[in-house]
């Protein structure tokens, strides 16, 4: 049975000589990365930017503007969405070869909704950010109270066994 040795470590590691001494000896993290980047042959950009509807070639069915009420937009694309559909069954129980045009407008209607929910995504992760990091701080004030309870607790018997010890 052949075996092998470790490899060496890799050569990064002399940067970190001092670190069990001086903590601050490390090197810093290299910056993040900013712009366009490739991954995996895969081009990605860091802009975190929702493309508009018109620049994917969909037509925009609600108003353009960063001032919409995107709940009451949701509401009437929902409600255009349930008669396009009543329409598609009437049209497939009367004229069945006629029904392309209706599931094309049902697609438009669809893509819309999605680029709306997609653009409250950016809110959504920060409530849910900090939704996590609320529970967090609850977490670490419920540990700091039960650590400070059982100090307390332990000071009382440490007083308790003092007193028995100083009784005899």
């Amino acid at each position: 049975m052949a075996t092998a040795t470790y490899p060496p470590p890799p050569p990064y590691y002399r940067l970190y000589k001092e670190y069990s001494k001086d903590p601050d000896s490390a090197p810093a993290p290299p910056p993040p990365i900013e712009g366009p980047y490739v991954l995996y042959g895969a081009n990605y950009t860091t802009d975190d930017v929702l493309p508009g509807l018109e620049e994917q070639g969909v037509r925009q069915l609600y108003p353009k503007g960063p001032n919409i009420d995107i709940k009451k937009e949701l509401t009437a694309l929902n409600r255009e969405l349930q008669l396009h559909l009543l329409e598609l069954a009437d049209v497939l129980v009367e004229r069945p070869s006629q029904y392309a045009r209706r599931v094309e407008d049902i697609s438009l209607i669809f893509k819309n909704l999605h680029h709306l929910l997609n653009s409250l995504r950016p809110h959504q992760a920060r409530a849910t950010l900090i939704h996590i990091l609320e529970l967090q701080i609850q977490r670490r004030r419920q540990a700091v109270e039960d650590i400070k309870r059982r100090r307390e607790e332990a000071q009382r018997l440490l007083k308790e066994a003092l007193g028995t010890l100083d009784g005899q």
